[in-house]
């Protein structure tokens, strides 16, 4: 019949589902995508509008944002160290455009927005910079963050603009900056092969996948724990392997789960940390549901390093990693002893901790108990 409206069939029925699922989805990474980069310039507005004229600012001088750190974390507030509070206040000299092309919408939605924000003009700004507008509806703070730290306005735009165009995670990001695209282009004859070559093989952004940016979980207050998406699987096999430990009387105390430490620019998250009192060291337990890798054992031992150098204290031993690594027939476990060079060292640490061979036999009771794979 002419005009009638045809009948959904099954297959109708799951593309409306996923197409549904899929703006939504883009439409809330955005927006809160959106929400967190205006909060964080505004904290960069706030701190340069206070160096430059707040009536007591003479009295905290250079330790204002380490001062500034202590209170905010006092006052309940995550991801307010004085490091952070540095990159808010970078990427507002960076940026501070954005806030001159926003919408009265987007302006209101923050009180910064009513300061009398002082003009910060980059001389060497090129007329052609993306304007602010679209940057925030294109990139995550995380990208900004990253451009942020490219003193070359030149150079920093060109970022912009080929990240825009590529749609690029910040990874791909990254990777770009460090393999010297700019630096490559600037010397390629055929720029327009160059960057078809690199839109090819470059890792796309997804909504989905932005939404899970650190950034954006502590900013709505989800868990660490969150953040790194651990399965089922994984997060029940960390229950019983901490009991496991706590129970073995061995010395085992639990400090820590899901860990998270900062090396350079990169946060990395230790599935169980212990302290042991018998030979006074920090023990890491990284798991993974998966065959062995080397680049597990590397990320153990980076981890472990770390420990090292930033959480010993005076008496403490070296610390030590434990990799676990599962399959359904195969158990793995690995110790990481970084510059552990003193076999006296190593030998007291087999005498105190679980053989390997008892932590397989746990693993492999729990593995078929818990998910039975």
């Amino acid at each position: 019949m002419a005009g009638r409206q045809k009948k959904m069939d099954f297959a109708s029925l799951v593309y409306a589902i996923r197409q549904v699922d899929e703006q939504c989805s883009a439409q809330a990474g955005r927006a809160v995508n959106v929400t967190l980069t205006l909060r964080n310039l505004a904290i960069g507005c706030y701190i340069r509008e206070y160096e430059q004229h707040g009536a007591d600012r003479a009295e905290y001088g250079e330790g204002l944002l380490d001062r500034l750190a202590d209170r905010l974390r006092q006052e309940g507030m995550i991801r307010m160290d004085s490091r952070e509070l540095r990159r808010y206040r970078q990427f507002y000299l960076v940026y501070s455009r954005i806030w001159r092309s926003l919408t009265p919408e987007l302006q209101s939605l923050l009180p910064a927005s009513r300061l009398p924000i002082q003009e910060i003009r980059e001389s060497l700004t090129p007329e052609f910079a993306v304007d602010g507008n679209t940057l925030i509806n294109h990139l995550s703070f995380t990208h900004l963050n990253e451009l942020s730290a490219i003193e070359d306005p030149l150079k920093r735009t060109f970022y912009e603009i080929e990240c825009i165009r590529g749609n690029w995670s910040v990874r791909e990001l990254k990777r770009q900056i460090a393999t010297l695209y700019y630096e490559r282009s600037g010397l390629s004859h055929n720029k327009e092969k160059l960057a078809e070559l690199i839109k090819s093989t470059a890792e796309r952004s997804e909504h989905k996948l932005m939404i899970r940016d650190p950034y954006i979980f502590e900013f709505l207050g989800l868990r660490s724990k969150e953040v790194m998406g651990e399965s089922d699987l994984e997060d029940a096999l960390l229950d019983k392997i901490q009991d496991f430990l706590l129970e073995l009387g061995h010395g085992f105390c639990f400090e820590a789960r899901q860990k998270r430490i900062l090396i350079g620019k990169t946060h990395g998250f230790v599935d169980l940390v212990f302290f042991h009192r018998i030979i006074k060291c920090h023990v890491l337990v990284e798991l993974k549901v998966d065959e062995f890798k080397h680049e597990y054992l590397g990320q153990l031992n980076t981890y472990v390093t770390w420990y090292r150098k930033n959480m010993m204290s005076d008496g403490d031993n070296p610390p030590v990693g434990l990799l676990l690594c599962t399959q359904k027939d195969h158990v793995l476990v690995e110790y990481a002893l970084a510059g552990m060079d003193n076999k006296l060292f190593v030998s007291k640490y087999q005498l105190e901790l679980p053989k390997k061979e008892e932590i397989q036999r746990f693993l492999e009771e729990k593995v078929k108990e818990v998910g039975n794979v």
